[in-house]
């Protein structure tokens, strides 16, 4: 599925993907520039909660981003496709200036959201300029091509990733999450080999990737984000590899980057900190 086209005289929000597990008491940087971006105090947020199984977890978002000022912070209680055509929760997508995804399950996520009305909504809302952020599961489901599972702490292989439809903000990466913590390298190299035209991006907890309308990326976490370029690769065993065995893959080129780092999807180049391009 590709991005939604771009309304007249509108340019595409930011995409936010977060690699999970961040701040949500001190700093909260990741937090405080998606709501900048929303709007400031006059942000409307509208919080998707449907990855998570646990009751809390919309209200609690919708306490931290009141915490920062918001003051119109709603989220939408989805469990279930039927859920999804609740004209209420159309509206409220219409409205809002920020949009912000839960982590839990992707595949919960994707198979609840994909193809409804507020899946449509999301990326309408997107393709006009209101801002996306998703973390942990919320993260991975952005991208076209999404990482449904695999395997952690392992070399790459055919078999070391399932891949599943996403929401299609993006057509340019494959987004993995909790990356470093998980040692998740892997199995990117393994959905990288796929198809070298993605990009992949491996994203730690407290780590957000903001990806402008310019399709430049800003590093902003505690923690790196890596990004698997596979494009002049000079040699993949996977076409002919079975199951578990261990891929070659030649001519890679990766790059780690911390906060303040920014990365060109479209020049597939990378910034180090206060560097112009």
């Amino acid at each position: 599925m590709c991005p939604a086209p771009i309304t007249k005289n509108n340019e595409r929000g930011f995409i936010i993907p977060i690699g999970g597990g961040e701040d949500r008491e001190n700093e909260m940087r990741i937090h405080r520039k998606f709501v900048e971006l929303s709007g400031a105090e006059n942000a409307k947020i509208v919080i998707v909660p449907t990855a998570s199984q646990l009751d809390n977890i919309g209200p609690a978002y919708e306490t931290i981003f009141r915490s920062l000022g918001v003051k119109k912070v709603g989220f939408l209680p989805i469990n279930t496709r039927e859920d999804c055509d609740n004209p209420k929760y159309a509206t409220m997508l219409d409205n809002a200036t920020g949009i912000f995804m839960t982590g839990g399950n992707q595949l919960r996520l994707s198979t609840i959201l994909g193809g409804t009305l507020v899946a449509q909504k999301i990326r309408r809302r997107n393709a006009a300029g209101v801002v996306v952020a998703g973390t942990s599961a919320g993260a991975s489901i952005m991208s076209e091509h999404m990482v449904a599972s695999g395997n952690d702490n392992a070399s790459p292989t055919r078999d070391g990733i399932s891949l599943a439809p996403g929401m299609g903000l993006t057509n340019a990466v494959i987004i993995d999450q909790h990356f470093t913590q998980r040692n998740r390298l892997g199995r990117l190299l393994s959905a990288s080999s796929y198809n070298p035209f993605l990009i992949g991006l491996g994203i730690d907890e407290d780590t957000a990737a903001f990806i402008g309308p310019d399709n430049v990326i800003e590093v902003v976490g505690s923690g790196t984000i890596t990004v698997v370029n596979a494009d002049s690769i000079s040699y993949s065993s996977m076409w002919q590899a079975k199951g578990d065995d261990a891929l070659s893959l030649l001519g890679l080129k990766i790059d780690v980057m911390g906060e303040g780092c920014r990365y060109d999807l479209t020049t597939r180049q990378a910034y180090p900190p206060g560097v112009e391009w």
